[in-house]
């Protein structure tokens, strides 16, 4: 496997599809917030939901990075499992990326009360002391960056890890199996 350009342009198409799933996911996760802002029913009926689209989400993220992966390895007859994985860690950071940029969009823009409710909520806390919520009401403005960075750490990880899971037998290193990768 030979050219970068053409792995780094098929993980940045499916980068963006993983990267377009998770953002999916937390518009409809809003969305069911505002939904469950009535009563304690439907707070209740809203969190379960919330519970099962991450559910849906995290298991549509890794079979969409094993999906890629093999076709990957099934249009580059020449790709072996370093390439293979080479490419999922494309996609985890391209993926990563973008769900970072859109989390971090999100809490500028759209929810810039996410960080003050938090701190508003802590300072109900009789444990926490005024020079601790002092420093975190300085940290505030900051917070959006530091999700995002934070955001494109934990999900690059996560899909570098899922890369190295899946690249140990996508294509197969079976001698004897020519046609593993579309069986699998």
């Amino acid at each position: 496997m030979t050219d970068k350009k053409a792995l780094w342009n098929e993980a940045g198409k499916d980068g963006l599809i993983l990267g377009a799933v998770s953002l999916l996911y937390m518009a409809c996760n809003f969305l069911l917030g505002k939904i469950g802002e009535g009563s304690v029913a439907i707070a209740i009926l809203a969190s379960l939901a919330g519970f099962l689209l991450w559910a849906v989400k995290f298991g549509a993220c890794i079979y969409l990075m094993k999906f890629f992966m093999k076709s990957f390895a099934r249009e580059n007859p020449g790709a072996d499992n370093s390439d293979t994985f080479r490419f999922g860690c494309a996609i985890a950071i391209l993926s990563a990326l973008i769900y970072s940029a859109g989390y971090m969009a999100y809490v500028k823009f759209i929810a810039p009360d996410t960080f003050s409710k938090s701190i508003e909520m802590l300072s109900e806390n009789p444990m926490m002391t005024p020079d601790a919520l002092d420093m975190m009401e300085q940290m505030v403005p900051k917070m959006p960056t530091m999700t995002f960075f934070a955001n494109l750490f934990y999900c690059w990880l996560f899909g570098t890890v899922l890369s190295a899971i899946f690249s140990r037998n996508i294509p197969s290193r079976n001698p004897f199996d020519k046609d593993t990768t579309d069986e699998q």
